[in-house]
C-alpha cells in the first residue's frame, strides 16, 4: 500500500507496502527516486531480549522495503535537520521462542526533525513501526503500529511522547503472544 508524504511539520520515519517489487521494478524506482532526490534508506533485521519490548524475545527483518528518503534541510555544518520518508514497508514480527508472526504494514510517511541535542521530532501519515521500552514513552513498554496522523517527539534520552491527531495502536506483542 503506498501513502502519500507528509509535507509539513518536521520529522522522519519509517514506511512501505504489502509487495515485494520485481528486480526491474526495484530497479526502476530506484532510478526514479534518485533522479528526484529520493535515495534508499533501507531497514535492518533487528532483535530484543525478552522483556525489552515484550515479555518474550522477538526478532523484526523486513520482507518488503521500498523506503526511500530526501533531505529537506541541513544544519550550517552540513548535518541533517530535516528529512523525509516514504515507500513500502512491511516488517515480519516474530516471537523468537514459539515461531509465532505478523507481518506488519509500516507504510506511512513521515518527516523527521533531528535536533542538535539528539531528539526528534515526527509528523507522521499512516503507520509506523514503534518500539516504547518500560517508562520510556506515553504507550506502555511494547512494539506497535501506529496508524493515522500524530507527531511524536522522541526525547535525547529515548523518551516516546505520541499525540494522536487521528489514528489506532495495534499492539504487536499481543498479535504474536
Amino acid at each position: 500500500m503506498r501513502r502519500t508524504t507528509l509535507t509539513a511539520l518536521t520529522l522522519a520515519a519509517a514506511l512501505l507496502g504489502t509487495q515485494p517489487a520485481t528486480t526491474a521494478t526495484a530497479a526502476t524506482a530506484a532510478a526514479a527516486a534518485a533522479e528526484e532526490g529520493w535515495e534508499p534508506a533501507p531497514s535492518t533485521p533487528w532483535d530484543v531480549a525478552a522483556g525489552v519490548r515484550c515479555d518474550f524475545p522477538v526478532h523484526g527483518e523486513p520482507v518488503a522495503d521500498e523506503v526511500v528518503r530526501r533531505v529537506l534541510s541541513t544544519y550550517p555544518d552540513g548535518s541533517e535537520r530535516r528529512v523525509a520518508y516514504k515507500g513500502d514497508l512491511v516488517i515480519r514480527v516474530t516471537n523468537t521462542e514459539t515461531g509465532a508472526a505478523h507481518d506488519a504494514d509500516a507504510s506511512g510517511s513521515a518527516v523527521v526533525e533531528y535536533r542538535r541535542d539528539g531528539s526528534q521530532l515526527w509528523a507522521v501519515h499512516g503507520p509506523v513501526f514503534v518500539g516504547v521500552g518500560a517508562g520510556q514513552g506515553t504507550l506502555p513498554r511494547g512494539l506497535y503500529i501506529v496508524d493515522g496522523v500524530y507527531t511524536m517527539d522522541i526525547s535525547a534520552t529515548g523518551y516516546k511522547a505520541v499525540h494522536l491527531v487521528r489514528g489506532t495502536t495495534d499492539d504487536l506483542c499481543a498479535r504474536i503472544d
